[in-house]
C-alpha cells in the first residue's frame, strides 16, 4: 500500500524504512530537510510540505489515502491534523462527503530497536478503517505483535498504561541494583545482570538492555542520575484517579523521577531540620 509518514524522528524514520522493506510505498515529510533526505536514501518519496505530501498520495476514491503522524503530542499534533483535514477534504470533497475522514490511534512500542525487531502496535478505531491500514500494521509489527484493541482512543490509552507499567519496572530494577551496589559483598553487577537474563523470574528485555549498558559503561559512570518523563506516567496516574484505581507503584516511580532532577532536596532539608529540633539528631551543614 501507499501511505504518507509525517514525522521522521527516531521512531518515524525507522518505521518508514521498515515499511519499505515490506514493499510499501512511503511519502515522507518532516520539517527537517535532512530527515527527509535521509528517508529518501532508503527509498521513500520525499515531500517538501504537507501540501506536497497530500498531492503525492493521489489514489482512487475506493482506496482512501492514509497519512501516519509520528509527532509529539500537543499543539503540533493538533495543528498538523487540522491542516491535513483541510487539505484532504479540499482535494477529495466528494470522497470525504461519502466516506468521511477516519482517524486511527496507534500506540507504538519498540523504540530505536523497532526497525530490526518490529513494533508492538495497539490500534484504536473503527474496524473498517483498521482493515484498510492493516497491511502496514502487519509490516511494522513482529508476529503476534499487533492488535485492534478497541474503539477510537483505545490504542493510545493502552500504550499509556503500558508506559505506566514501564515506569514501575524501571524503578524496581533501579532500586534493586542500587541495593546490590551498596552492599559490602563487592558484587559484580554486570555478571549478576548477565546471569539474571537466563532462567530468572525477573529476566526481561529491559534487563538485557541494562546488561548492555553496563557492559559498555561499567558502573554507569558516564551517566548522570537525572531521569526525565514524557508524560505517560502522569497520564496513567490521572486515569487511575478518574477510575478510583490505586496505583501507588506507578505514582512512586514518577515522583522518584522528579527527585532525580534535584541538585538539592529542600524536602530533605526540612526533614533533617525537624529531626534536629525534636530529637537532637546531628545535621550536616552546607560547605
Amino acid at each position: 500500500m501507499k501511505l504518507g509518514m509525517v514525522g521522521l524522528g527516531r521512531m518515524g524514520g525507522n518505521m518508514t524504512a521498515r515499511l519499505q522493506r515490506s514493499g510499501h510505498e512511503v511519502v515522507a515529510y518532516d520539517p527537517s530537510p535532512d530527515a527527509v533526505s535521509k528517508a529518501t536514501e532508503t527509498g521513500a518519496s520525499g515531500a517538501s510540505s504537507l501540501e506536497d505530501l497530500v498531492a503525492q498520495l493521489e489514489t482512487p476514491t475506493s482506496a482512501p489515502r492514509v497519512v501516519w503522524l509520528m509527532i509529539p503530542a500537543g499543539e503540533i499534533t493538533e495543528r498538523t491534523i487540522a491542516t491535513l483535514a483541510g487539505l484532504l477534504s479540499i482535494a477529495h470533497g466528494e470522497a470525504v462527503a461519502r466516506y468521511g475522514i477516519r482517524f486511527l490511534d496507534c500506540g507504538t512500542s519498540g523504540g530505536i530497536w523497532g526497525l530490526a525487531n518490529g513494533y508492538c502496535l495497539m490500534v484504536g478505531g473503527d474496524a473498517d478503517a483498521v482493515a484498510i491500514v492493516e497491511p502496514a500494521f502487519r509490516a511494522l509489527a513482529p508476529e503476534d505483535g499487533y492488535a485492534h484493541v478497541g474503539r477510537s482512543g483505545a490504542g493510545h490509552f493502552t500504550k499509556m498504561v503500558h508506559n505506566g507499567i514501564e515506569y514501575g519496572l524501571l524503578a524496581a530494577y533501579g532500586e534493586g541494583f542500587e541495593i546490590l551496589n551498596g552492599s559490602d559483598f563487592d558484587l559484580d553487577l554486570l555478571e549478576i545482570a548477565g546471569i539474571w537474563r537466563y532462567g530468572s523470574v525477573v529476566r526481561s528485555w529491559l534487563l538485557e538492555l541494562l546488561h548492555d549498558a553496563m557492559e559498555s559503561d561499567p558502573g554507569l559512570k558516564k551517566i548522570r542520575g537525572y531521569v526525565d518523563d514524557s508524560g505517560e506516567g502522569r497520564w496513567t496516574i490521572e486515569a487511575a484517579m478518574e477510575e478510583n484505581v490505586p496505583a501507588p507503584i506507578t505514582s512512586i516511580a514518577l515522583f522518584n523521577r522528579f527527585a532525580s532532577r534535584q541538585e538539592e532536596s529542600f524536602s530533605a532539608k526540612v526533614i533533617a531540620a525537624l529531626r534536629n529540633e525534636f530529637g537532637g539528631h546531628a545535621v550536616k551543614e552546607e560547605s
